[in-house]
């Protein structure tokens, strides 16, 4: 665990350092548990979101994108449960005065139990080398079918709990695991409650008639206010979907372990609308459909696992989870859920209007039953970032941070260097920077010697450096680096663009799914 705290600490100093991400209002001492997204993070998040939409969006032609508000009529959160189900179990520690999610310490203390079993897996791999079938060894060693068993228990127990609402139960599992706050180890623990996590606002110019409203906590509901709009003016048939990207807002009981749980995130999701009756045949598609999307940035199957939900939320038939192996663990990425027609069946309800589709082939209409995927940004971002930070031991011994970005999501492409500030390279450099700028995120860097360039756009996660030398003078070739490897290669400079576009281009990319 502290091997695993070192490096998550490596993630957000470097995602400072290296203009990624920056706490908000930080001279002002910070707000907690939000996070302004620098110049390099900023990039790097609208390429993750331009990724997903073009995977999404412009690759299904039965799937089309909208931008609802943030601010919905109060009767919105209503409809869809937020206001009298929108909760999270809260505990607070007597002798710390701290306050968490009863759910989450539970949670955590199951991801110590797993981590028992990684260093058990490690030492059998260890032993046994190239013969090592750990599929084989997890079902049959004893300790750790004995770990899997007890986490099994405990995730159970828990989610009956929560799903009975059972809190008096969960406060007494707590006890029974003796788990303790990690702030002072204290076990003096208040009973469980539940806390709403909508954030409360007003709309209107006066007190005395302002309306109350909810900072969405979710993207979804603008979505399914919007069918038949979309599915009307669209003339979308059944399956069809509507996705969307937008802020979401809720005030969480703690956040915590730096963005990826906060109190503003952005969320990506698409709500796939289908034949009753067809749901969990698409809900398998979509599950197998996105995970080839996360495998499509090559960051390695073995860092993604699918957790079924044992308990399932109000509106679902079923749930599941893409986790990654976050530095803290695995943690929940995406969710797909197969959400039946509760959810425009509560609009129906509350607005008095009918939401319904008329299917033409079978000449009768009917409330869609709905397949959501909602993937959180600033997860995705963080699962990217941390996963590419990489500390490197070269062959002549010296050390080197890399950033080893997917080429297709990194902020800048390629930094163009001239050897030295005279002799008419830098004029080069700058005449090959105007042109490839309109093709790609470039920058221009003449400061320190060109080893120290190189290894700080290693840090900053730039796929290539291109270096104009004397040389270049004459024959009108470049150097250019590659980031990963390190190879060097002598190039003409019109053959640049191509080099970079082969590597860059999200065609490319999303083929591999």
């Amino acid at each position: 665990m502290a091997k695993q705290d070192d490096q998550f600490k490596k993630v957000i100093s470097h995602a400072k350092e290296y203009g990624y991400i920056f706490q908000s209002s930080e001279i002002y001492d910070g707000l907690s548990a939000v996070y302004d997204y620098a110049q390099n993070g900023a990039e790097l998040k609208k390429n993750i979101r331009d990724y997903w939409w073009k995977a999404m969006v412009q690759m299904n032609e039965n799937i089309v994108g909208i931008d609802a508000a943030i601010l919905m009529h109060p009767t919105t959160w209503k409809a869809s449960g937020h206001v009298d189900a929108f909760n999270d179990p809260l505990i607070d520690n007597k002798d710390s005065k701290k306050r968490y999610r009863a759910d989450v310490l539970v949670e955590d203390y199951c991801l110590k139990i797993e981590a028992k079993i990684e260093k058990e897996v490690k030492k059998a791999a260890k032993r046994f080398g190239d013969a090592f079938n750990k599929e084989e060894f997890v079902s049959t060693n004893g300790r750790v079918v004995g770990y899997q068993e007890k986490i099994d228990t405990i995730l159970a127990r828990l989610g009956k709990s929560l799903e009975n609402e059972d809190l008096a139960d969960v406060k007494a599992l707590i006890e029974e695991l003796e788990i303790a706050d990690p702030v002072s180890g204290s076990k003096n623990w208040t009973e469980v409650k539940q806390f709403n996590l909508m954030f409360g606002t007003k709309l209107g110019a006066s007190a005395d008639t302002a309306m109350d409203l909810y900072l969405r906590p979710e993207t979804a509901q603008g979505i399914f206010v919007n069918f038949l709009n979309v599915q009307k003016t669209g003339r979308m048939k059944i399956p069809f979907g509507i996705a969307q990207t937008g802020k979401a807002f809720r005030n969480e009981i703690v956040a915590r372990q730096f963005i990826f749980r906060q109190r503003e995130f952005e969320q990506m999701e698409m709500q796939f609308f289908v034949k009753p009756g067809t749901q969990k045949e698409w809900y398998e598609a979509w599950k197998e459909n996105r995970m080839k999307w996360h495998l499509s940035l090559g960051m390695g199957a073995d860092n993604y696992r699918f957790h079924d939900h044992e308990k399932l939320a109000h509106y679902a038939d079923a749930a599941a989870d893409i986790e990654f192996k976050f530095p803290f663990g695995f943690k929940e990425l995406e969710g797909i859920h197969s959400r039946t027609d509760f959810d425009l069946k509560a609009h129906e309800k509350h607005s008095g209007k009918k939401l319904q589709y008329f299917d033409h082939e079978a000449k009768e209409s009917y409330v869609p039953y709905v397949v959501e995927t909602s993937i959180g940004l600033d997860r995705m971002f963080l699962a990217i970032f941390s996963n590419s930070l990489v500390d490197e031991t070269l062959e002549d011994g010296s050390e080197r941070t890399v950033l080893r970005l997917p080429a297709v999501l990194a902020p800048t492409k390629a930094a163009v260097l001239p050897l030295i500030k005279r002799d008419g390279l830098p004029e080069i450099a700058r005449k090959i920077m105007d042109d490839l700028k309109f093709d790609f995120n470039v920058i221009y860097d003449e400061k320190d010697a060109v080893g120290r360039r190189y290894r700080r756009q290693d840090a900053a996660g730039t796929p290539f450096c291109i270096t104009v030398d004397h040389d270049t003078l004459e024959d009108n070739m470049v150097t250019i680096r590659h980031r990963d490897t390190m190879e060097q290669q002598r190039v003409k400079i019109e053959d640049v663009r191509s080099i970079i576009m082969k590597e860059v281009d999200m065609r490319a990319w999303l083929m591999k799914m």
